[in-house]
């Protein structure tokens, strides 16, 4: 009877998001930051080994494969204990802060924008969390483009191990993210850590049709990203980030529509859309450039970092009924505009004039370039990938999620 009711919930609570899943078509996942129906389109064209998708695929299996290798890892394996004498608690320091030389003790620590201290590594948390969501994404990938069940078998323990298993499982908050030695235990700014979370939740779709996913497992999860969201969003911490004015604001927002889509709160979603048009009509300037990332040491890379997420926003933004990516703002502000404005600089056709202390990866523009040919149809974007790829493109996994031909 417990097991009935758990799936009665699950399915209930998708179709609140009006997100419910075609129960005779399993090869139709309900995704939330790519497009459901190109997924389907592609793993249709693998059955039948499309040439065009092989290499993608091929690599996807490959990087899967190493997927497999890595071993559960959870928050209680770091040394550090965090001040609620917690190790269920996630805990990590702020990468730009440095001791202070002329302190005693290096307190209170310094920031060095775009320098990340090489002490933040010693905080296990921050590297963990990115490389499982990684490893989880590509695992829930493999089985559902493949129907491999061993890759859907170790993302579940994978995913039990940090988030369910109540000896190993991380506590939702951030109350300890990003500390600065001296000044604070954790802020705000934390949050951006968790943002690979984005891509845990798509794979936790994809692995619904396994039989190694148990409906008490959907239920845990949907009850940590409830409770994670709700402490997003009445938390100190969380409301300092809800109120950022640069990037961090945005992959808030990301996070929390990720989130609120996944557990069924649809009007918490849409509330959430509507709060990113103000965003974007506050934080991009005239000429669609966003200030606040200007002002950074590596600014092309963060003016990068903060379309990212309103792409992936757009997406996401679709069972809600608003449409982002059409969106203009009364004073003229939109993502297309935001693109546009990148995208000389994008496809090299242009020089950067602003700071930028490290070399830029072009590597990082990939996902921009491709939504920017889909969505605005970019005639110089998929040149300019082929420029930055140097002609190597066939095997990009990126491709598994479009229909464009790169």
């Amino acid at each position: 009877m417990i097991r009935k009711r758990t799936i009665l919930l699950f399915i209930a609570t998708l179709m609140a998001g009006h997100l419910a899943i075609a129960q005779d078509d399993k090869s139709v996942p309900v995704i939330f930051s790519h497009d459901a129906a190109i997924l389907s389109i592609n793993k249709s064209k693998i059955k039948v080994k499309d040439a065009s998708l092989l290499p993608a695929y091929e690599q996807l299996l490959k990087d899967a494969e190493k997927a497999l290798n890595f071993k559960p890892v959870s928050v209680m394996e770091k040394t550090t204990v965090p001040p609620s004498g917690d190790k269920h608690d996630y805990m990590s320091l702020a990468p730009y802060y440095w001791p202070d030389p002329s302190k005693p003790g290096g307190v209170p620590y310094i920031r060095k924008d775009g320098e990340t201290n090489p002490e933040v590594k010693e905080y296990k948390d921050k590297e963990y969390l990115p490389k499982l969501c990684e490893a989880v994404n590509t695992l829930g990938l493999a089985f559902y483009f493949s129907n491999d069940n061993k890759y859907a078998d170790h993302a579940g323990q994978l995913i039990r191990v940090w988030f369910l298993d109540k000896n190993t499982r991380m506590n939702p908050n951030l109350n300890y993210a990003q500390a600065m030695k001296g000044t604070n235990d954790g802020r705000g700014a934390g949050l951006i850590d968790t943002r690979h979370l984005i891509k845990l939740v798509d794979a936790i779709v994809f692995l619904h049709s396994s039989k190694s996913w148990t409906s008490d497992d959907q239920h845990g999860m949907i009850q940590w990203f409830n409770e994670f969201l709700n402490w997003m969003q009445t938390s100190k911490n969380g409301i300092n980030e809800m109120n950022a004015k640069n990037n961090h604001g945005v992959w808030y927002d990301a996070q929390r529509l990720s989130f609120a889509l996944f557990t069924g709160q649809n009007d918490v979603a849409k509330n959430i859309v509507l709060n990113v048009q103000t965003r974007l009509d506050k934080q991009m300037d005239e000429n669609g450039n966003f200030p606040a990332e200007l002002e950074r040491t590596n600014s092309l890379h963060y003016s990068v970092f903060v379309v990212e997420p309103l792409f992936m926003i757009a997406q996401m933004a679709k069972p809600t009924g608003i449409d982002l990516l059409t969106y203009t703002s009364s004073s003229g502000k939109s993502l297309n505009k935001g693109f546009t404005t990148l995208l000389p600089y994008l496809t090299q056709e242009k020089k950067w004039t602003g700071k930028q202390i490290k070399d830029f990866d072009f590597e990082e523009a990939i996902p921009l370039l491709v939504r920017g040919t889909e969505k605005y149809n970019c005639t110089t974007c998929t040149a300019a990938i082929n420029k930055i790829m140097a002609g190597e493109t066939k095997k990009l996994r990126i491709r598994l999620f479009t229909t464009i031909d790169i």
